[in-house]
């Protein structure tokens, strides 16, 4: 009987084993090859010319934070009071959604002006927010004292999406931000995240356009995509390994299952007949 036992249990103990194993080839391996940033030129020291500088410019629909100060405190407040007006907005932070609130700003109408209290329309559509800060400036003069403007844009922010650790829409206060710089906010990609085939979503001047990048390779640097538009989407697909591996598992681990647990099953029945 104990001979019996422990042969039952032997086998039992081998069919786990394979089920095991064969679990385990399911499992791909990745190429470190797939995974490195910016590969090239191995030496030690090396550089590389900036050819790729962006500017950004004020666009229709963009929020802007106008702070005017002068010599005058009381009469700033009447251009500073649309800053100080708030509403309830959504969080875009890496923490996740939630409710904030948020200065309301002047929104850039469609002809790419604001108004401006006791001014009136500003044309500023097109300008960098300092070239906009000069001439907001220039036609407050009438109106105060020494003025002085500064100019910042409100809801500059990129998506990202897929394989990543964090993917959440960030507003970039600095209004100037690079593709490396927003992976590292959500988190750089998973192991699974494709590096060579990195969709950026693009809409400008009334078209929608996609671009791939890759990430292993230093060409990125001159790529026009390097540095990222307002509303730029990025998106990290998987690569085929996980979802084949993800694909396998479904498949497999279930049989393995099943498989185990009736040579489990007809070893205690076995050992019931025997007794």
């Amino acid at each position: 009987m104990k001979h019996l036992f422990r042969s039952v249990l032997k086998f039992t103990s081998f069919a786990c084993l394979i089920g095991l194993f064969a679990l385990g080839l399911t499992t791909s391996c990745v190429s470190p090859k797939t995974i490195v940033y910016f590969q090239g030129d191995s030496a030690r020291y090396s550089s590389q010319e900036i050819t790729q500088k962006y500017v950004p410019l004020i666009q229709p629909n963009d929020i802007l934070s106008i702070v005017v100060g002068s010599l005058n405190a009381e009469a700033n407040e009447v251009f500073n009071t649309p800053n100080l007006f708030t509403t309830a907005s959504t969080n875009y932070s890496a923490s996740g959604g939630g409710a904030r609130v948020q200065p309301l700003g002047y929104l850039v109408d469609m002809d790419g002006t604001i108004e401006v209290p006791l001014v009136g329309k500003i044309k500023i559509g097109g300008l960098r927010t300092t070239d906009a800060a000069d001439t907001i400036r220039i036609r407050l003069m009438s109106y105060l004292k020494e003025p002085s403007v500064i100019v910042r844009n409100l809801n500059f922010k990129v998506s990202v999406l897929g394989e990543v650790k964090m993917p959440a829409v960030y507003v970039i206060p600095d209004e100037k931000i690079t593709l490396p710089q927003v992976l590292s906010l959500a988190g750089d990609l998973t192991i699974y995240g494709n590096r060579s085939n990195v969709m950026i979503i693009r809409e400008e001047n009334g078209k929608r356009e996609y671009a791939r990048l890759d990430l292993t390779s230093r060409e990125i640097f001159d790529s026009p995509y390097y540095y990222l538009h307002k509303n730029d989407v990025i998106y990290i697909e998987p690569v085929k390994s996980k979802m084949l591996d993800t694909d396998s598992r479904v498949r497999t681990v279930p049989l393995i299952v099943t498989i185990v647990g009736g040579i489990s099953t007809l070893g205690i029945l076995i050992l019931n007949l025997t007794r």
